[in-house]
């Protein structure tokens, strides 16, 4: 029992707690960035005002992951984000192909309580920082309103990820709020003052079938006249929760401080659209609906933006700039909204796509004048207009990633975060981050430490492929359609045949393509075309043998152009590093087959090249007329982990009854770090919520594996893996002279395949 007697005033509880690292906010950029440093051995804290992780991916908002892959429907192949956040997706997509955001909720929690260096605080909302110097934060405060505790964390670094941008902007960092005019950076993209210079925010329902009759009477706030929405027609019972990321509001307010309003403006939205699906009669389908879930708090797009040594620009991501300090990419389009939202006669948004992924330099991660803050999530230093691109949820928790190594490296070598920019260190945070799985386009990782560089390796058999086999549904060339394929430096493309059906006699006309840069996917150079007359009939074999050689490495798009009257046949044969692709349309990203701007708005015109999904998503089938020498076992220590201008892979050949590889030294080594990386799909995008996927694990992943010494005695053994990047840290050091990987089984139609093996010595 506690009896106290009355007191003039009384102060809070206030626990003090000392750390290395404080990150604030725990959305995904928060998340990635705290475990990331926390596994690089940091005492991290990571605070967040709300009561689950996620931000705007959280059960909160419910807004799907998304980044570079954008939906698969730009050209970005292979493009999916690695290191924390490729895991959290691979790890979302095996417990919840579903998409349930309670799921991912648990997801996220679990990785972050399961870092012992992390010190989470929920509910805990920072509000006043301390100082050392004009430029150096000492302190950062946050209240928990939940258990009335005042904390006070000290540390000599700090990471503000929490969209706002409250530590920066109480430590008087410099930051903008709104667009740049075109002739600040020469973007032609910048808006005018009609469209406005914010986007705004959103507010997401879903509905549910109860199976029987459901009445519903609207609040009094509720939006009475919904012509006022001047797309009010486009609603319907089909769609909810983040398909409907058009209803948005607030970019004529202030984003920050005018939340609760642009937040009651949206509740009355949302009341008012499912007052007219119920009640209006235009929806007799909705009679068994109920109102499931409305968001409570809207998820931003849009506030203030922090200004570090380099504001990256529309020319950056256009351009495909090149950055000596780049730490991640980008790859979604410049996607900027009209700031009335959903009461705009405009289209909800404006999407411009690059013809890839763009890089994203480390200098776009401090702050340039309070020297121990780093800048990330949304708030990271970039354009209104390239913003625009970078503001999604996955590109900003990769670059994140890059913040918490950055942190890492700082207090390894009593750095501030601009130092790390300079050459020695900004090569150890590049070799850092492809370390942990990170992808960094146009770096490859280059580690002396790796014992597999001067090891002799070997494998069971390496796939010389020639043809894959004719058993998959055929495809009408209502879309032209493409086989990509991976052809080495100096190599002869080699003839291509493929299997038609033909409703009608015709021509059928075939491109052999590429792209301009090899690390791209965008077939928009053409090399060789050819036409063949063909008669009526099934199973017919047709084939082009176009006379070019390849002067760098990288993959060609052998075409067969759209035909109505042809049918191509297909193969259900997965093969690491090979895609079909159609010139065809994903309007959900706005892709219309081909991107045609009517304006000089500083944006390139090109076609779109697409997979499908599975199972609909397949290889054509096709025999070469020489096999195609890319797939060897030397590409394991090549430095790149997934497809880029190659498919980067080891693989076995279809036929091998028993692969495995093997790395062999010259004298024994001693061992107590083996690495593994295996091929999770980087070009399924693993959208997290809402949309179901028909599979838990990827086709290409190997699931069994065992590890073998000199003597053949087993060291490691995994029978049901489903991630990408393994790390087994062995009790004790093994010497040995040979180390042998087995391949026991793949979780579907593709044989064995891995883009890296790395040993480690004793730290």
């Amino acid at each position: 029992m506690i009896v106290e007697a009355p007191a003039l005033e009384r102060g809070l509880k206030t626990e003090p707690i000392e750390c290395d690292l404080v990150v604030t906010g725990g959305g995904m950029a928060g998340i990635c960035c705290a475990i990331t440093a926390a596994r690089k051995g940091l005492k991290v804290t990571l605070i967040q005002d709300r009561p689950v992780l996620g931000g705007n991916g959280s059960s909160e908002v419910r807004l799907w992951m998304l980044g570079a892959t954008a939906h698969m429907g730009n050209n970005n192949r292979w493009a999916r984000e690695g290191g924390v956040v490729g895991e959290i997706l691979v790890e979302n997509l095996y417990r919840n192909p579903e998409g349930n955001p309670l799921i991912v909720d648990t997801i996220l929690l679990e990785k972050v309580i399961s870092e012992p260096n992390i010190r989470l605080l929920l509910n805990a909302a920072a509000y006043e920082i301390t100082k050392t110097a004009d430029d150096m934060i000492e302190s950062v405060r946050a209240f928990c309103s939940q258990n009335s505790t005042l904390y006070v964390i000290r540390a000599p670094l700090f990471v503000d990820a929490s969209g706002d941008g409250i530590v920066g902007f109480l430590s008087g960092a410099a930051f903008r709020m709104g667009a740049e005019t075109a002739d600040e950076f020469g973007e032609k993209l910048a808006p005018s003052v009609e469209y406005g210079h914010l986007l705004g925010h959103s507010i997401y329902f879903y509905s549910k079938d109860t199976g029987r009759p459901v009445k519903f009477i609207p609040p009094s706030f509720a939006l009475a006249d919904i012509t006022k929405i001047p797309r009010f027609r486009a609603f319907n019972t089909k769609e909810d929760g983040c398909r409907l990321w058009w209803l948005e509001y607030g970019g004529r307010l202030d984003t920050v401080h005018e939340t609760e309003t642009i937040k009651w403006e949206l509740w009355k939205v949302v009341y008012g659209v499912w007052n007219y699906i119920k009640n209006s009669g235009q929806f007799p389908d909705a009679e068994n609906l109920t109102l499931e879930w409305v968001g409570h708090i809207p998820g931003k797009r849009e506030s203030r933006r922090f200004e570090g040594a380099y504001m990256l620009r529309q020319q950056d991501v256009v351009e495909q700039r090149l950055h000596p300090d780049a730490v991640a990419f980008g790859g979604w389009a410049l996607d900027l909204h009209p700031a009335d939202g959903i009461y705009s006669e405009k289209p909800g948004c404006n999407q411009w796509h690059s013809r890839g992924t763009y890089q994203i330099p480390y200098r776009t991660l401090y702050s340039r004048n309070i020297r121990n803050l780093f800048i990330a999530g949304r708030i990271m230093s970039a354009s209104h207009v390239a913003f625009s691109s970078t503001r999604v949820m996955l590109t900003v928790a990769q670059a994140a990633q890059a913040a918490g190594m950055a942190a890492a490296l700082c207090r390894k070598y009593d750095l501030l975060p601009a130092q790390i920019a300079q050459s020695p260190y900004i090569d150890e945070l590049q070799r850092e981050l492809l370390k942990s799985g990170q992808h960094i386009p146009h770096v490859c990782l280059n580690d002396p430490a790796d014992l597999m560089q001067t090891a002799h390796l070997s494998a069971s058999s390496e796939l010389a492929l020639m043809e894959l086999p004719d058993d998959g549904e055929p495809i009408p060339l209502n879309h032209s359609w493409a086989q990509m394929l991976p052809i080495p430096a100096g190599m002869r493309v080699p003839a291509i045949t493929f299997t038609v059906d033909v409703s009608a006699a015709t021509t059928l006309c075939f491109e052999l393509r590429t792209s301009d840069i090899p690390e791209n996917h965008t077939p928009d150079v053409l090399l060789a075309t050819h036409e063949v007359i063909l008669e009526a009939g099934p199973d017919q074999q047709v084939t082009f043998a176009p006379e070019v050689v390849i002067d760098q490495q990288r993959y060609v798009f052998a075409c067969l152009m759209k035909n109505a009257a042809v049918s191509v046949h297909t193969s259900e044969q997965r093969v690491t590093g090979l895609l079909a692709v159609a010139n065809a349309q994903n309007p959900a990203v706005s892709n219309f087959g081909t991107q045609q701007p009517t304006q000089d708005i500083g944006i390139e015109a090109f076609e779109f090249w697409v997979p499908l999904r599975r199972p609909n998503g397949r290889n054509l089938t096709f025999s070469l007329s020489e096999p195609l020498p890319v797939f060897g076992v030397e590409n394991m220590r090549n430095g790149w982990g997934r497809p880029t201008f190659a498919p980067n892979a080891w693989v076995a050949a279809l036929n091998d009854p028993a692969p495995c590889f093997q790395a062999q030294w010259d004298q024994a080594q001693s061992i107590s770090k083996v690495v593994l990386v295996f091929d999770t799909d980087f070009d399924h995008p693993m959208e997290s919520v809402l949309m179901g996927h028909m599979e838990r694990e990827m086709p290409y992943c190997v699931r069994h594996y065992r590890i073998r010494d000199g003597h053949g005695r087993l060291i490691a053994e995994n029978s049901d893996n489903h991630s990408t990047q393994i790390e087994i840290d062995l009790p004790e050091p093994l010497v040995t002279d040979t180390l042998t990987v087995e391949i026991v089984a793949v979780h579907g139609n593709a044989p064995a395949a891995s883009f890296g093996l790395r040993c480690y010595g004793s730290p």
